[in-house]
């Protein structure tokens, strides 16, 4: 006959200190995994969209206003995205009859859809009365090309349209 030996081992009682390590154990990787996903999203969130809600609310009226002024201009403001040997954009911005604006300045934002830090602003310059090409080299990706055109000191045409360079 073979002989199978058994070995049984004794059960340690469960005690207030063990449940208590148990306890403070769970709970601090819960906390260090909640501190390591905030300071994640933190660093990587590059702020709001608006800095003060309430003033944004306040400006809405004039906003408003300003969009129907544009739209009773009829104004054509075209953007020609060049790509190959000198890459750039050029715009053309004529009035409802359609003859070249004069007496405009054009400011143009590559707008990152993601990232606000990583916006740029592009400098043109005019080469006829209404037309502006692009001098500094665009980047590639998906932007959002933000065009304006003011008079003086007031923005006469603003536009917004998501481009890929």
């Amino acid at each position: 006959m073979s002989s199978i030996a058994t070995t049984t081992r004794a059960s340690r009682p469960i005690t207030g200190r063990t449940v208590l390590i148990y306890f403070l154990s769970f709970f601090g990787i819960v906390f260090a995994m909640n501190f390591y996903m905030v300071r994640v999203a933190v660093s990587s969130f590059s702020g709001v969209e608006t800095e003060s809600s309430y003033k944004a609310g306040l400006s809405f009226k004039n906003d408003i206003a300003a969009a129907q002024a544009q739209d009773a201009r009829h104004w054509s403001v075209e953007a020609n995205l060049q790509r190959g040997d000198n890459p750039g954009v050029i715009i053309t911005a004529r009035d409802a009859q359609g003859q070249a604006l004069a007496g405009l300045t054009a400011e143009v934002r590559l707008a990152h859809p993601t990232d606000k830090r990583r916006d740029l602003m592009v400098e043109l310059v005019e080469l006829t009365p209404g037309q502006f090409k692009s001098l500094s080299p665009m980047p590639n990706g998906p932007w959002d090309l933000v065009i304006g055109l003011r008079r003086e000191t007031e923005t006469v045409f603003r536009s917004k349209s998501r481009v890929s360079l």
